[in-house]
């Protein structure tokens, strides 16, 4: 962290916020490029002081988002945590159909504690269906397990790291405290509005695509009905020629001298 580190008082090393602000802009640019291209950001953040933040902050983006204790194998074994979600998804049918109902009151409320321990764990990752394109986790010490994972399957890291991290394990570090709840909450929300702002983009982009193929219909179809009415002006300009085609081919009757 020394290129990060702006002097050491009393022993705390303070962090250079210039380095800081252009490590922000770096990893806000990635995270917009992805939003762009409609990929998933996954945020990872277990500790007490970053869990309502991130909750509250990533899903007004629609990102996934972990809270909980991190699932091992959840990159590297992913097709196992994916049936754990479609066990929960089945266990939501079971509770809406009739069976549920014939069910005694002990197995209702066995059934009824093991949906709420697989949505207190896996119910923001509910709609990831695939891996995701870029972890972004706070506290890559305590998240350490999550950023093997990423690194052994190449997926791009994102992370606030502290004096006391090695930055060289994430792709985009930003230098700050990950212990304060201001500092979580201020870089955090600086990324959403990144990833906000390029679903935006991404949005834009598909209406225009949209307006732009409807037009060509439309010059399509123009096009079509314009020719369909020369063609009738054509036939109409024709016909008078055919006329006075037939009427010099007919025989002229001969006249009788009286």
């Amino acid at each position: 962290m020394a290129p990060y580190i702006f002097m050491e008082r009393n022993g705390i090393h303070i962090i250079d916020l210039y380095k800081t602000q252009a490590k922000i802009e770096e990893a806000a640019n990635a995270l917009r490029q992805l939003a762009r291209s409609g990929k998933k950001v996954l945020f990872v953040a277990t500790k007490k002081q970053a869990k309502n933040i991130v909750a509250e902050e990533v899903s007004k983006v629609g990102m996934p988002y972990v809270t909980e204790r991190w699932p091992g194998g959840m990159l590297t074994n992913f097709a196992t945590i994916r049936k754990a979600v479609r066990k929960m998804t089945n266990i939501d049918k079971l509770m809406v159909s009739d069976s549920y109902l014939n069910l005694s009151k002990r197995e209702r409320l066995q059934i009824q504690r093991e949906r709420e321990k697989l949505d207190k764990n896996l119910g923001s990752i509910a709609d990831l269906s695939r891996l995701p394109s870029a972890l972004f986790i706070i506290d890559i010490i305590k998240e350490h397990i999550a950023v093997a994972e990423a690194r052994k399957l190449n997926i791009p890291t994102f992370a606030i790291v502290d004096t006391n991290t090695n930055p060289n394990l994430i792709d985009f570090p930003i230098p700050g405290n990950d212990d304060a709840s201001k500092s979580i909450s201020l870089i955090l929300r600086l990324m959403t509005q990144a990833i906000e702002e390029g679903l935006g983009d991404r949005k834009l982009a598909k209406d225009k695509s949209q307006e732009d193929s409807n037009e060509d219909d439309d010059a399509a179809e123009g096009g079509t009905r314009s020719f369909d009415v020369e063609d009738e002006d054509n036939k109409d300009a024709r016909k008078p020629a055919t006329d006075d085609a037939n009427r010099a081919k007919r025989p002229r009757r001969p006249v009788s001298k009286k």
